[in-house]
């Protein structure tokens, strides 16, 4: 799809639902979901509009009643996998669980759609879902007690880290299954060989590397940022406990207090 920025189309116009040659009432939920499809099946080269329409049995131009470009389709997919995640995801009021179960799920979407994963993981879509999931990520955050500023902060690190690997793991599973093969076979035949004399800290856990890294550290690493934020609120509940009502200190304000 190439760049039509002169020619924007107006939400209503773009959300409504038409026919395509063969009877197929056409909508943005289709054109993505066949966009997911033939991304998980050919790659990033089937995001054309080419591809799409002879998919769609639609008119290649009629994509451009609902998507500007091919970028505007890349958010859309990126915000669908984002609403995928949360449509799965049902909260039990214990943040670090809740968070965890969060993480994992989002981790599992970009195994699950890889090549969609690696085009969109690092896009800002600014879309319905999106802002379902910052608004729910910092609410559990707030509601556990988090000040503001902490709450942002863990929010930045915890999407960012989940982003990241979601993108990391996903380009090793879009990869041809013999790259990926021999790239797992590289700790076995190549590290695990290496001597002690040259390489002690390899030889003595090449055992546990060979095992460790044909899994994702995705697990440990969310497991980490959440065990730091657990950390980071006791030191704060702490801190706002010592300074306490007329100690003179002012009490750290989370949720729900006024701001002056």
């Amino acid at each position: 799809m190439t760049s039509t920025n002169d020619r924007v189309v107006p939400p209503a116009a773009r959300r409504r639902r038409r026919p395509t040659k063969t009877g197929v009432v056409l909508s943005e939920e289709l054109i993505v979901e066949t966009a997911l499809r033939l991304l998980k099946e050919h790659g990033a080269d089937a995001l054309t509009v080419r591809r799409l329409g002879l998919a769609l049995g639609a008119d290649p131009s009629a994509l451009y009643r609902y998507f500007r470009d091919t970028d505007d389709l890349l958010l859309a997919i990126a915000d669908e996998l984002i609403g995928r995640t949360l449509r799965t995801w049902h909260p039990t009021g214990d943040w670090r669980a809740d968070l965890r179960d969060l993480g994992m799920r989002m981790h599992s979407g970009a195994h699950a759609h890889p090549q969609a994963a690696v085009l969109s993981s690092y896009r800002v879509t600014g879309r319905v879902h999106e802002i379902e999931a910052v608004e729910a990520i910092l609410g559990v955050l707030r509601g556990a007690g988090f000040p503001d500023p902490e709450a942002v902060r863990i929010y930045h690190a915890f999407v960012d880290q989940a982003l990241a690997f979601a993108a990391l793991d996903a380009a090793s599973v879009a990869l041809p299954p013999a790259a990926r093969e021999a790239e797992a076979g590289v700790w076995p035949a190549l590290y695990a060989r290496l001597p002690a004399d040259s390489h002690p800290n390899i030889a003595a856990t090449a055992r546990q590397l060979v095992l460790d890294m044909r899994h994702s550290a995705y697990p440990t690493a969310l497991d980490m940022l959440l065990s730091a934020a657990a950390a980071r609120l006791a030191e704060l509940t702490a801190g706002e406990c010592a300074a306490g009502p007329g100690s003179g200190g002012e009490p750290l304000q989370g949720p729900g207090r006024a701001r002056g």
